[in-house]
């Protein structure tokens, strides 16, 4: 007799595979009769074997990465390759302040570690502290400056072990969730009691050159998100002697919900010393002068993205040489990244070899501070290969702006602003897709009409155009050349104007000046003029104004005083593209405008709804941008 092969796990399938087995036996009997005592044997060995099989299932998903959902599973498999998970990270500000001791004989003055600052972000107040005491000697004018200190949001907490070698495996955990890993400091205190020999213990950064006697530490995670404190074992780093006190101080934070406060009201102690005693301050400090909002803050690495990131930094081997591995590592270092663009200076035209150009889209605001540059820059020097320059680009935001006519069926659409309303929505709604947000992302012109095709079945087209707009920032009143580059290649038509911007004033100019294009007879490249209106006539003022690529999708203005702008702090410049799908290349971000000067206009359908079946009524909206716009 052979066995019925069991290839499902489901209960119903089970049991019918019993009594299959059991039907080709001619021993048994009753098995298939619903009221008998053996019908109920089989449903309770069923049952046994389904959740037997759905445990057995579900054990080996957790022995996979990929599979896993159990946080302490892909914690400690992401652990296996060399992986360590982000913690909760703690919002940075940047501040300075001064204190005045011109009434008292103080050499030094000390911001001790702790409580400094309380900032105001919409919500409610923070505790913004410091991980480490800052001394600062006071100048000729007993003005101790504390210039561009860094402040943590989060409690500062501190957490003492004392070392019991009769416990075998003795742990020091950290008792806290949201704690920020970055911030802790380990002193180890060896010899008699508190009074001994205190030592600081650094983090592990690499096993390489560490000896018996390397003073080091390692973080890990366990369970329920708290942090495990682990010590060499005096062959791969010191262990910490029998007796010893080891102190860990660390920051709580709240994560994310720190970012953006801009004011801040002094709480923190300061002292001197005078007679080998710490004496406090409490009079002679400055308000705060914030340097830089709080910012970078972020909730624990989540486990779709320990999944996503730990194969990626494992396959870098922590180190970045190529393209790929920046695009891997700066995320696992910088927890507010949405996306990275990377590329060597080798493909650029002309090439600038020795360097590796990086473009950073945070989570949180349009562009990277000039602090969290340099932070990421400073974190990368341990994985980068010597010779090879970083340089970050600012990032730019390439719009897409949208003029659609939707036409509908009347007799299936009464409300049109509700109509209106769902269609926006779903635009915005693309426009939050991976497809676009993302370096090297593309608009997918048929996905945006589909998007809108979709939302009714009322809905019987649409005909929808698109521009392409960058914002040209200017240095006013400076003599200045301006490239402003769309990475994606233009429409040319020989009557001129597919370039339309702003507004903008130039030194001895009357009145608003606006550029546009002219291309040469190849249609490849052409010229950029500037332009008034006067009395509703154009009137050329610069025929040789700057060049522009249309393969390329480039303008160049050559140098050029702006003394002012209609909008706020830039010229916006809008481009008919050659094909509506469009593409980010390089440092480019596309945005889909929803809001702006997109615009949605919906058209009854008067064939389709029969209120003009011979259509003598019926004009279809154009698929063109009109000629004669010529300004934006």
């Amino acid at each position: 007799m052979s066995f019925t092969q069991f290839t499902n796990l489901d209960f119903n399938t089970l049991r019918a595979q019993i009594k299959d087995y059991l039907r080709s036996n001619s021993n048994f009997s009753d098995f298939d009769f619903e009221g008998s005592n053996f019908s109920i044997l089989i449903d309770t060995l069923a049952y046994n074997s389904y959740i037997t099989a759905y445990n057995t299932n579900m054990a080996v998903n957790e022995s996979f990465i990929d599979s896993a959902t159990l946080r302490e599973n892909v914690v400690s498999l992401a652990r296996n390759i060399g992986y360590v998970p982000r913690s909760t990270k703690s919002s940075v500000a940047q501040v300075s302040f001064t204190v005045d001791v011109s009434s008292l004989n103080a050499k030094q003055v000390k911001l001790n570690a702790g409580l400094v600052a309380l900032g105001s972000v919409a919500g409610g107040d923070y505790i913004f502290s410091i991980p480490e005491d800052i001394t600062v000697t006071p100048n000729s004018a007993k003005i101790a400056s504390f210039n561009n200190i860094s402040i943590f949001e989060g409690n500062y907490i501190t957490k003492t072990f004392v070392v019991d070698s009769s416990q075998t495996n003795q742990r020091f955990i950290l008792p806290n969730s949201n704690i920020d890993t970055s911030s802790i400091r380990v002193d180890v205190t060896e010899g008699q009691g508190r009074s001994g020999t205190t030592l600081q213990y650094n983090a592990y950064t690499n096993i390489f050159d560490v000896n018996p006697s390397s003073r080091l530490f390692l973080v890990q995670e366990i369970n329920d998100e708290k942090y495990q404190i682990m010590f060499g074992d005096n062959i791969l780093g010191r262990k910490p002697a029998n007796g010893a006190i080891i102190k860990v101080s660390y920051i709580v934070t709240s994560g994310n919900n720190g970012n953006g406060a801009t004011n801040f009201n002094f709480s923190g102690r300061l002292t001197y010393i005078s007679s080998g005693v710490d004496v406090d301050i409490t009079s002679g400090i400055s308000l705060i002068s914030t340097i830089q909002s709080s910012e970078n803050g972020d909730s624990i690495e989540s486990v779709d993205n320990i999944k996503y990131l730990a194969p990626r930094v494992y396959a870098s081997q922590y180190r970045a040489v190529t393209p790929n591995d920046y695009k891997s590592l700066i995320p696992f270092l910088y927890p507010n990244v949405d996306s990275v663009s990377a590329y060597g200076g080798e493909e650029l035209d002309p090439p600038q070899f020795g360097k590796i150009f990086i473009t950073v889209k945070p989570k949180n605001g349009e562009f990277l501070s000039s602090v969290a540059k340099n932070s990421i820059k400073n974190d990368l020097k341990n994985y980068t290969v010597a010779g090879i320059k970083q340089e970050f680009l600012d990032l730019m935001y390439l719009y897409v702006e949208y003029n659609s006519t939707v036409s509908f069926d009347s007799g299936f659409i009464s409300d049109k602003l509700n109509l209106q309303s769902r269609i926006t929505s779903a635009i915005e709604n693309y426009s939050k897709s991976a497809d676009i947000n993302s370096f090297g992302g593309r608009l997918k012109y048929s996905k945006l009409l589909s998007q809108i095709d979709k939302v009714d079945t009322g809905i019987t087209s649409n005909i929808t155009t698109l521009v392409i707009r960058r914002n040209m920032i200017p240095a006013y009143n400076t003599i200045a050349t301006y490239e402003v580059c769309y990475g994606n290649r233009f429409h040319a038509d020989l009557e001129g104007f597919n370039v339309r911007s702003s507004p903008f004033k130039l030194e001895s100019v009357d009145g608003d000046v606006y550029l546009t294009d002219f291309p040469n007879n190849d249609q490849l490249t052409g010229i950029i003029k500037f332009f008034v209106i006067e009395n509703g006539t154009i009137k050329f003022i610069n025929n040789n104004a700057g060049s522009i690529d249309y393969v390329k999708g480039e303008i160049i203005l050559f140098p050029v005083t702006i003394s002012s702008t209609t909008l706020p702090n830039r010229v916006e410049i809008e481009v008919t593209p050659e094909s509506n799908d469009i593409v980010a290349k390089e440092n480019l971000y596309i945005v889909l405008d929803t809001t702006g000067n997109s615009k949605l206009n919906l058209l009854e359908d008067v064939l389709v709804s029969g209120s003009n079946i011979s259509g003598t009524n019926y004009i279809p909206p154009s698929s063109f941008i009109s000629n004669k716009k010529y300004t934006r």
